[in-house]
């Protein structure tokens, strides 16, 4: 997992080709202007959702984790908070679902192990196969418009 601002993309871009080209679309693309919904950017390697809503409690949402994509989860405007849940030892609460590449894992079950993360408007985080998180998460309704680019491994 990796969390930073939009200024500071050139660090992670050689991570890899598709990494780079999620981030390069990021600094360039205005979000705020773009209609809610998916967005092809290189077929299934590389597509964009963007996405708004309200942050709800975390004791209602379920952490998540990819197999085949990391996460790009860029905030345009509002700030939430995300969770981190290391991925020893934990069990799903959902078993994968290979369609929609995610499994789920209780809160409830979790948060002892769980920190938890301010995610501001122009910051981002990657979040890679294995990294168990929770995004959408605030102690106040706050809107959130944020993007999420797949960026297939």
């Amino acid at each position: 997992m990796i969390v930073d601002t939009l200024a500071n993309r050139h660090i992670y871009q050689s991570l890899s080709p598709r990494l780079a080209t999620a981030l390069a679309h990021l600094a360039t693309t205005d979000f705020s202007q773009l209609p809610v919904g998916n967005y092809p950017l290189d077929g299934d390697n590389i597509f964009v959702i963007v996405n708004d809503y309200q942050t709800e409690p975390k004791s209602t949402k379920p952490f998540e984790v990819h197999q085949k994509y990391i996460d790009v989860q860029y905030v345009v405007s509002g700030e939430e908070e995300f969770g981190y849940l290391p991925l020893a030892d934990q069990t799903p609460s959902k078993a994968y679902f290979e369609k929609h590449d995610y499994a789920e894992f209780d809160y409830q079950t979790n948060k002892a192990d769980a920190s938890f993360v301010q995610l501001k408007a122009g910051m981002f985080a990657l979040f890679f196969p294995g990294d168990i998180h929770m995004p959408g998460a605030g102690d106040v309704a706050t809107a959130v418009r944020k993007v999420v680019i797949k960026v297939k491994i």
